[in-house]
């Protein structure tokens, strides 16, 4: 029996959230950021995937993408 090791996430999950407020911003912030890859935006560090959402989590963890929540305002 071949035993599997276990998939590393590169960056770490550790290193992303300490770049965001939560679990759910960094999800939304990655997911953003990936679609505007997609969308052929530049990518602003050095491509070692060709995944959008890995050049996206790179680009969370080396700051070279910030965000900015809005808040509603209701009435």
């Amino acid at each position: 029996m071949k035993v599997r090791k276990p998939n590393m996430v590169n960056p770490s999950t550790d290193a992303l959230l300490k770049k965001t407020k939560s679990r759910y911003t960094l999800v939304v912030l990655a997911s953003k950021r990936a679609r505007q890859l997609l969308a052929g935006e530049p990518c602003h560090v050095e491509k070692k995937s060709n995944k959008f959402v890995t050049n996206a989590m790179r680009e969370i963890v080396e700051n070279k993408i910030t965000y900015r929540i809005q808040r509603e305002h209701r009435k």
